[in-house]
């Protein structure tokens, strides 16, 4: 009897690092390091750590732009109102600062990338919902082409 309990948590370890190999992704080593995963820097918001440093890969022209304020008119005014104020029908009046995108003062620590990433990811509290599902990553890019012309202003 004993030798067959002992066979048994043989097979059952055995199986188990088997199964945990099998579960590492191809051509990555155990251990090996992962890359840096989205960080979340404070408010709610899930950016990877290059937002700060990416750029808008489109060329922003009057094109792009009026592509931008369309989608905005669709996706984004019920929230941020006609003109970025914060003031749409929908937005939650607490947190009207955080939905003003004409601030001159978020500009500098708002460039293209942290924008799209903001716009593509969401965020809980306060409600900011998610584009991916909804929009292609160019159409996002014509928001942000269109909302940085907005603090322009």
């Amino acid at each position: 009897m004993k030798r067959g309990c002992l066979w048994s948590l043989v097979a059952a370890v055995v199986l188990s690092v088997a199964g945990l190999a099998a579960h590492q992704p191809s051509g990555q080593a155990a251990g090996a390091q992962q890359p840096a995963p989205a960080q979340s820097p404070g408010n709610g918001w899930t950016l990877p750590p290059d937002a700060g440093d990416t750029k808008n890969p489109l060329a922003v022209d009057a094109k792009l732009v009026a592509t931008g304020k369309a989608l905005f008119k669709d996706k984004c005014q019920r929230c941020h109102g006609p003109g970025g104020l914060g003031d749409g029908p929908d937005a939650d009046p607490d947190a009207q600062g955080d939905m003003d995108l004409t601030a001159p003062q978020r500009a500098a620590r708002n460039s293209d990338g942290i924008v799209f990433y903001k716009l593509w990811n969401g965020r809980r509290k306060p409600k900011m919902p998610a584009f991916r599902e909804e929009l292609t990553k160019e159409q996002a890019w014509a928001v942000v082409a269109y909302v940085q012309t907005l603090r322009k202003k």
